[in-house]
């Protein structure tokens, strides 16, 4: 049975409104699967999650979420080339170390890519360092000798990314607390979201 509506964490709610009715979807580090559950029960959406840790992938099995135990860094070569309508990576890819390859094999086997991330930029990180500390927040529970995170980007930075890589932004969102940042984003927003396609 999938999640209720309510249930979707604010980025997963936002990544499912851009998804269309009975899109083909691949959801990249899909944890518990509760986005692809909701795709599935309230937009008619089908597709697989990867994931690679024991208990989340059966979460996903007990969801009824087809769902691929897998590394996403050793490949996404069992895809062919634009098989899904869209695939997501949310709140996953700071947490890779082969981001440049995850990204470009979003862009090959997807029509369009959908990545949320938490902004380093931040103004409550930078005042961190300022104070001589690496950041700890919401979105970055983490002290620095055990953070899951490797390559930490500002909204600056993942945009100058699309862009050297072809990749066309077509809709973006920033939240900061699960609410909308319409403002200053680059320094208020604590999450970045990004809807791509190739050029």
């Amino acid at each position: 049975m999938s999640e209720p509506v309510h249930a979707l964490r604010p980025d997963l709610q936002c990544i499912a409104d851009w998804v269309r009715p009975g899109a083909r979807v691949l959801d990249l580090g899909c944890g518990d699967g509760a986005l692809l559950g909701y795709l599935q029960t309230r937009k008619g959406c089908h597709g697989y999650g990867v994931e690679i840790d024991d208990k989340a992938v059966l979460r996903c099995a007990q969801r009824g979420i087809n769902v691929i135990q897998q590394n996403i860094e050793e490949g996404l070569g069992m895809f062919n080339s634009e098989q899904f309508d869209v695939v997501i990576s949310s709140m996953a890819i700071q947490a890779t170390h082969k981001t440049e390859q995850v990204l470009s094999e979003m862009s090959r086997i997807g029509k369009e890519g959908v990545v949320s991330f938490p902004n380093f930029g931040h103004w409550t990180h930078a005042w961190s360092l300022l104070r001589g500390h690496m950041p700890m927040s919401r979105t970055m529970p983490y002290q620095w000798y055990d953070t899951p995170n490797l390559h930490l980007a500002t909204i600056p930075d993942f945009e100058s990314f699309l862009q050297d890589h072809d990749l066309v932004i077509t809709s973006r969102a920033f939240l900061a607390a699960g609410r909308p940042v319409r403002a200053l984003a680059e320094l208020r927003a604590t999450q970045a979201i990004y809807r791509f396609r190739r050029r």
